[in-house]
């Protein structure tokens, strides 16, 4: 996790951008060309807007955020195309300069997680030279958990062997989650004890900041949860989402952080994405250089705007 840390303090901004485009985010002028295409092109026309979409708003954040974090389902929704996108959309933020966080949100056994874990690793089965190519051009990805140890040890062996990372998915931010997630195990929730595991997966793993290859996901929507699970896996790096859309606030994040106010990275996707939507002059765009001009102002002035509102809050809470 120390690639993400040295670069979070590099922009002293622990905020990461969700790229998680959809029709509905997109300006008119980018549906406007897909709709022009026949149905059979259609799919591949909507990658490639969600490609320049996605560029714009990278060019626009790249000096303000850390990091990106791509929802794989947005890009899988277009079949071959969209998997292109994505490919496509991680490759140009680590060409800026950015870590990806792929949200992938694997789980599995055996030989089916091992080929998961190449999202880490690169092409399986032919090892890992410096002439291999980075497939997915990721720096850490999501994991669900429910399978237990077996599901997640071969995520840490690649993050391992090929200095990368993982975040596993410990009290979720959607109002349902509370159905298991708070379940009761001999005096313990659930979610704790899964955040027992995932500091035990990494124990292994410390970086030269105290915390290991293995990340945790911790709403923002549930900040006393928070609070309890930083005190108890206190090497254990923290993705937080739900700040924002999902209704998380940056006092809500707080408990998240460690004492030296390190320890966790926020998320925001449709807050910064489709930011534009709330910009008066949205009304006026009539050709797609406009459209992707908007969306680059907009993500810029939102990201630059839940950076300062997460600091001034951290620096509030440690006294600053």
């Amino acid at each position: 996790m120390d690639r993400l840390i040295d670069a979070i303090d590099a922009k002293e901004n622990p905020s990461v951008v969700g790229l998680d485009p959809t029709p509905a985010l997109l300006p008119e002028p980018l549906l406007a060309s897909v709709r022009e295409e026949t149905p059979s092109n259609q799919a591949a026309a909507l990658a490639d807007a969600y490609v320049a979409f996605n560029a714009a708003i990278i060019d626009a954040v790249k000096d303000v955020v850390p990091a990106v974090k791509p929802q794989i389902a947005m890009y899988e929704a277009l079949g071959v195309s969209g998997i292109d996108a994505y490919v496509r959309t991680a490759a140009t933020a680590q060409r800026a300069g950015l870590y990806v966080l792929g949200d992938v949100k694997r789980g599995d056994i055996g030989s089916t997680a091992a080929a998961y874990a190449s999202h880490l690793s690169g092409l399986p089965g032919f090892g890992q030279t410096a002439a291999t190519p980075d497939l997915w051009h990721e720096d850490a990805v999501t994991v669900n958990p429910y399978l237990g140890t077996d599901g997640i040890t071969p995520f840490v062996d690649a993050a391992t062997a090929h200095d990368k990372d993982l975040f596993v998915l410990v009290r979720t931010s959607n109002p349902s989650s509370s159905e298991l997630q708070d379940l009761d195990a001999e005096g313990t929730a659930i979610s704790d004890r899964v955040g027992d595991l995932v500091e035990r997966w990494g124990a292994q793993t410390r970086g030269k900041h105290g915390y290991s290859r293995v990340g945790a996901v911790v709403g923002a929507t549930h900040p006393d949860d928070g609070r309890r699970l930083r005190a108890r896996l206190p090497h254990t790096f923290f993705l937080v989402p739900g700040f924002g859309a999902q209704g998380g606030t940056a006092a809500d994040i707080v408990p998240m952080f460690d004492a030296q106010g390190h320890g966790a990275i926020v998320n925001s996707s449709r807050g910064i994405i489709g930011a534009w939507r709330n910009d008066p002059a949205a009304a006026g765009v009539t050709d797609t250089t406009q459209a992707l001009d908007l969306v680059a102002t907009a993500a810029r002035r939102a990201a630059l705007a839940m950076k300062a509102t997460i600091t001034t809050e951290l620096e509030k809470s440690l006294g600053n």
